[in-house]
């Protein structure tokens, strides 16, 4: 039985914490021999596509990684044709990142794999299950969206402006 709101905190904790090494096994295992990009690679093409040509430190602060990182990340990218580099007509100290035709390509591929290799797995569920964890999956986006948004770590004032 909880006691009280910080055994539930601690409960969410323990199953946020797990849910995340479980999804990666379903997920990132089941193609990772076909994909030469390593996770964050792949989210920093996602970010750049949901919102368009970012600054490094704009991709830092979406995805929540240092800039040093960013950097690196981004470079593998540049040497794969996936992102390319512009440079602000007003001001070339800023340079902004924006994903390739190659890299929207590369990136619609690997959410194929993702859905074709994770949509075999849940074939093994019931309609029951298959309704459950669909409503709990959508719950669970929703509120860690809300979390997000309360936190605003990307706000207009900060460096995740997209321009």
């Amino acid at each position: 039985m909880i006691k009280n709101n910080k055994d539930t905190i601690n409960l969410v904790i323990e199953n946020l914490t797990s849910i995340l090494p479980l999804l990666s096994k379903n997920v990132m295992k089941a193609f990772r021999s076909q994909i030469n990009l390593s996770p964050g690679a792949i989210y920093t093409l996602g970010a750049l596509v949901h919102h368009g040509k970012l600054s490094m430190s704009g991709i830092g602060c979406h995805l929540l990684i240092p800039k040093p990182h960013v950097t690196s990340v981004v470079d593998k990218l540049i040497a794969e044709d996936l992102v390319e580099r512009l440079y602000d007509p007003n001001d070339r100290r800023i340079i902004y990142i924006q994903i390739t035709e190659k890299g929207t390509e590369t990136l619609k591929e690997i959410k194929s794999l993702i859905v074709d290799g994770l949509g075999q797995k849940l074939q093994i569920l019931t309609d029951e299950q298959l309704q459950t964890l669909l409503t709990s999956s959508q719950q669970v986006r929703d509120i860690l969206i809300d979390i997000l948004r309360e936190q605003q770590p990307c706000s207009a004032s900060s460096p995740c402006k997209t321009e």
